[in-house]
């Protein structure tokens, strides 16, 4: 099964950190004047997935615009926090190493906040924390997309391999998304990209968290995961890993196949495999 789910996320077992920022700077580059769009839009948490997309994706808006010999196109980074945000300081650190054109800043907590009150009062229950995780993420996907909408631009997620294996992601929250320029990437191959770019150290060697959890503030990905990134790496590079490390991979793997697929059609046939 190693093998299927390295070609289904196209995971390389070995990059050049050069050619990959080269090739995806093209993508983005390409599909935008594809689309007619104005631009891009993308969330910056100040961890080391947005941060890398969002300096590909500033450096392809760049050189599009020197190729035009105008600003026929811009980049907007967006701040989303929750009420205050512990780590704004890496935030902000990210956005000076895009040094995006545009930062717009977008506090989604009273939003959240009234999502959640309305089910209160819909259900006479209460949402749990985890649920209201969710509603943090896709909250910020909304606020993007009307970003995006007002501007006339597309939403960039940064869904990479270490990230699609495991569906470590929410449902139409950050795995949703017009354009994804690091998939297939995996955690250890991003952090080269950024090395090359030059980015600051504690972008990249900062713990990923996602965040979501009042209850569990910065909770580790590795903790909730049970999986280390090197371990998803490993399997993700067509390495040894250990039995026990390899049946939680691809146990995760299946129970979270309907998140990287278009909702299902009678016509489907993926799922009854």
């Amino acid at each position: 099964m190693q093998q299927e789910v390295i070609e289904a996320l196209q995971v390389k077992p070995i990059i050049n950190p050069k050619d990959e920022i080269r090739s995806r700077i093209e993508f983005l580059k390409k599909y935008l004047v594809h689309t007619g769009a104005k631009g891009y839009v993308l969330g910056i948490s100040g961890g080391q997935d947005s941060t890398l997309t969002g300096k590909l994706t500033q450096m392809a808006i760049n050189e599009l615009n020197e190729e035009c010999g105008g600003k026929s196109y811009t980049f907007y980074a967006v701040r989303l926090p929750y009420g205050e945000q512990k780590d704004e300081v890496d935030a902000q650190d990210a956005i000076k190493f895009i040094k995006a054109d545009n930062t717009v800043t977008i506090n989604i907590k009273e939003a959240v906040d009234a999502s959640y009150q309305s089910f209160l009062h819909a259900t006479g229950e209460t949402l749990s924390d985890f649920n209201k995780g969710n509603t943090k993420a896709r909250e910020r996907m909304k606020a993007q997309y009307d970003v995006g909408a007002h501007y006339q631009c597309l939403v960039v997620g940064t869904d990479h391999g270490a990230e699609a294996i495991t569906g470590f992601f929410t449902k139409h929250g950050d795995g949703a998304c017009d354009v994804a320029p690091i998939y297939g990437l995996n955690k250890r191959q991003g952090k080269a990209l950024l090395q090359e770019l030059g980015c600051p150290e504690h972008l990249y060697l900062k713990v990923p968290t996602a965040d979501l959890e009042d209850d569990k503030p910065g909770l580790p990905d590795e903790v909730s995961l049970g999986i280390t990134y090197d371990e998803l790496d490993d399997y993700l590079e067509g390495k040894k890993v250990s039995n026990d490390i390899q049946e939680k991979i691809e146990k995760r793997y299946r129970q979270t196949e309907h998140k990287r697929h278009l909702p299902v059609t009678v016509y489907d046939k993926w799922w009854t495999c």
